[in-house]
């Protein structure tokens, strides 16, 4: 990528932005841009290289080498691009975007968590969705309206396009259920307690629990604030106004906030240990050990298969009531990952070009189906891949009962403060304190006192 000099001026957004996450995934098939598309004949582009920033969305950075590097080898032979791919993990990729944001210095096509991308569009630095570029990955109206929507602000050309999708789901232990009695999951939040209850136990008699009924990771900053989003609207409040103005301390977040906290808290069914857990990724494991009976995450269908793990089930995240609908029936922000393209790549057909391939109909079905998440094409999410029990689960969660994390660009700052202030909260009540609403609202209002004015 050739340097931009211009982008310096733009250090100071970046740097308000790089609060935004500590830590946190018909174009036809011909690969060459979308049905109708115009992302370049294959032979313009022969002998051009592209370099891509990929996220770890895979089980390990091995398994993504593999799975993208086959990918990469399709658009190669179509075209004659080279593609140089790096697999960047989690808690460094934020960090990256923004220090090439402000150099200038970057790759030509990048993934982005979809929560950043109004943050990301706000500085500039990325290629608008629109005109040839559009045409490039075959038109909007490919692609599911939920996942669309994510790409950048209201009423703005898009800086990023979807590429994986994920939604939150209940995972359970089958064989913790079946031993409990219990035969089905839990539909409702008061359902979902009482179930949580009865698989926290001291299963060996030495007086202490070893089971617990539910685990999280009580210092994962985008865990935290999903479930303060998620359980807010749930309760009736948003995180922010309709006017675009931080919201956090409202009463329907701060009751969303304390269903959250109450599960280590008065509730009782979560190992305080759990506060100390700093990223997703150990939840799997206490899963399959049998440590813990249910957890909420997006995919950890993929985990399972690579260890072999099948004494599991998936089901929707549990609302308030079972029958709920619109902002009140939602289980789940609009997750997944997008892809963006840097505006000053100095091979910018051949970015576009690859961006057509990512997203046309083939690729989907085979880059989701191999990282357990759905495809954000329309065409082929009834495909066969798409099946599964889990998939079925978040087809539904991702149509019909997710909606999109707040499209400002101070939605990143947000995201920080408000998981930061959770895991404060998840501290205390590990060393015993007691949490009630008064102290998550005081909590929150803080949060809220330390975004910008503007």
């Amino acid at each position: 990528m050739k340097k931009n000099t211009r982008w310096a001026a733009l250090a100071a957004t970046a740097t308000i932005a790089a609060m935004a996450l500590a830590g946190c995934s018909p174009a036809s098939t011909n690969g060459g841009g979308g049905e109708g598309g115009e992302g370049g004949e294959a032979g313009s582009l022969e002998g051009q290289k592209i370099t891509y920033w990929a996220s770890n969305q895979g089980s390990s950075i091995e398994m993504d080498e593999e799975v993208l590097g086959e990918s990469i080898d399709r658009f190669t032979e179509e075209t004659g691009v080279e593609v140089e791919l790096e697999v960047i993990p989690w808690p460094d990729l934020y960090n990256r975007i923004l220090a090439a944001v402000s150099s200038g210095e970057g790759p030509d096509v990048l993934n982005i968590g979809n929560t950043w991308a109004v943050t990301l569009q706000a500085t500039g630095a990325f290629e608008k969705f629109e005109g040839a570029a559009l045409d490039a990955v075959g038109g909007k109206d490919r692609f599911v309206e939920t996942s669309w929507a994510t790409g950048g602000a209201e009423g703005q050309p898009v800086t990023s396009v979807p590429l994986y999708g994920l939604a939150y789901s209940l995972y359970y232990n089958t064989a913790l259920f079946e031993e409990a009695g219990i035969t089905e999951a839990p539909k409702t939040w008061d359902e979902f307690i009482e179930t949580a209850q009865k698989l926290t136990k001291d299963t060996d008699g030495d007086g202490k629990t070893d089971q617990w009924g539910f685990a999280l990771a009580g210092q994962r900053v985008s865990n935290n604030v999903h479930q303060a989003f998620v359980r807010g609207l749930q309760h009736g409040g948003a995180l922010y106004t309709e006017d675009g103005k931080p919201d956090f301390a409202n009463d329907g977040v701060v009751a969303g906030v304390a269903d959250w906290l109450n599960l280590m808290g008065e509730d009782g069914v979560v190992d305080p240990s759990n506060a100390e857990f700093t990223e997703g990724s150990v939840l799997p494991g206490e899963l399959m050990d049998g440590r813990a009976a249910m957890i909420f995450d997006q995919a950890s269908g993929k985990t399972f298969a690579s260890e072999g793990f099948t004494d599991f089930g998936v089901a929707p995240i549990p609302m308030l009531t079972e029958d709920a609908t619109g902002l009140e029936g939602t289980q789940s922000h609009v997750a997944g990952i997008n892809v963006s393209v840097f505006a000053n790549s100095d091979a910018k057909e051949a970015a576009l070009a690859f961006v057509g391939h990512l997203t046309s109909d083939e690729e989907q079905v085979l880059l989701n189906e191999a990282y357990t998440s759905l495809p954000v094409v329309t065409a082929v999410m009834d495909d066969e891949a798409f099946s599964t029990p889990e998939a079925t689960a978040k087809k539904e969660t991702y149509a019909n009962h997710s909606q999109p994390m707040p499209l400002y660009p101070s939605e990143g700052q947000a995201e920080t403060l408000i998981g930061e202030a959770i895991a404060g909260l998840f501290s205390k009540i590990a060393q015993g304190e007691t949490v009630d609403e008064a102290a998550i609202k005081k909590a929150l209002e803080d949060a809220q006192a330390q975004m910008p004015a503007s």
